[in-house]
């Protein structure tokens, strides 16, 4: 039976560079639900695929990647197999993404209220004034000061969070289903990254818009998410409810990934990291990625362990989980 909330249905998906030294798999085998108005955190260590499957969504993968396996199901339209003119109806009005840097987004040369007006009429028939009065109450859904004054403003006129902020309102315009925020927050001080948060939060709330954020920050997933995704290597080696994971981690990688959180340390012991490298993207071991820097690997490492789910509503791809630990 079919969820009438279902927003988002990746299933199996892999993106490969074709690159001259080789196909780096930045994408391999990654699933995963969203429901209207819900909160999907996807967590991995840099590299490990998390902006590529963003990337891979929107249908911004440039050559040499492309999406080689796997479906992207939105409202039940596969996107991995819509034309470029169908996919940029989609792009922008139904997705938008929200990029880390948003002055990826915002051209330095125009004003707010030009770059925001056509973003409007690239999508919509609608008037300078209807379209101006659009982005004048975005500016202000999203706690931007004086909208109608800002909006005649350039982007260096803004700091950097007031900036990452009208990036946002761009992405509200046209309401759509789906958001995809990578690492919005990151370059943000601490106070400015709980006020974006908090408007995220309540906008998610208040509109049932679906959202995916990207970080590998397991504090502000914590916080925000329903869902968890933890990715390694491409992979995705473990999912389910945020708290589940966050509490009763199964997977070596997800529990080191907690365990090296400062504020889990006693004091004064040294910080608890996790051993080693992340293997080159071009020279993955066979079998499970993690096993060189993992406790409990084995010789059964040296193949690779489907996603099973040992606990209701909770997957892991990991022959030797920490069951006896999450039981505890």
């Amino acid at each position: 039976m079919a969820n009438g909330n279902r927003i988002l249905e990746v299933e199996g998906l892999r993106t490969h560079f074709f690159t001259k030294a080789g196909v780096v798999k930045s994408v391999d085998d990654v699933s995963f639900t969203l429901d209207r108005g819900q909160v999907l955190g996807l967590v991995g260590e840099s590299g490990s695929g998390k902006s590529v499957t963003g990337f891979s969504i929107m249908g911004l993968v440039d050559p040499p990647g492309r999406i080689v396996a796997g479906r992207i199901l939105f409202h039940g339209t596969d996107l991995a197999h819509l034309d470029e003119e169908a996919m940029r109806a989609i792009r922008g009005r139904r997705i938008a993404m929200i990029f880390q840097d948003p002055m990826m987004t915002l051209n330095p040369v125009l004003r707010i209220d030009t770059q925001m007006i056509e973003t409007l009429q690239a999508h919509e028939q609608i008037s300078d004034d209807d379209a101006r009065a659009r982005a004048r109450d975005a500016l202000g859904q999203v706690g931007i000061p004086s909208p109608e004054q800002r909006l005649k403003a350039y982007p260096h006129q803004f700091s950097g969070g007031m900036r990452q902020r009208v990036a946002i309102a761009i992405a509200l315009l046209h309401h759509p289903d789906l958001i995809i925020a990578d690492e919005p927050t990151t370059a943000l001080d601490v106070t400015i990254q709980g006020q974006i948060l908090y408007e995220v939060q309540k906008l998610v709330r208040e509109q049932g818009t679906a959202l995916i954020w990207i970080t590998h920050d397991l504090s502000v997933v914590a916080g925000l998410a329903d869902e968890i995704c933890v990715m390694y290597a491409g992979r995705a080696v473990e999912t389910g409810h945020v708290a589940n994971v966050i509490e009763r981690p199964l997977h070596p990688y997800t529990r080191g990934l907690i365990n090296s959180v400062p504020s889990r340390n006693p004091r004064g012991q040294p910080l608890r990291q996790i051993q080693g490298v992340a293997p080159t993207p071009l020279k993955l071991p066979a079998g499970c990625a993690f096993q060189d820097r993992c406790p409990r690997a084995d010789a059964r490492c040296h193949s690779m362990p489907e996603l099973s789910q040992p606990i209701a509503g909770h997957s892991v791809r990991c022959f030797r989980p920490h069951l006896e630990e999450a039981a505890a």
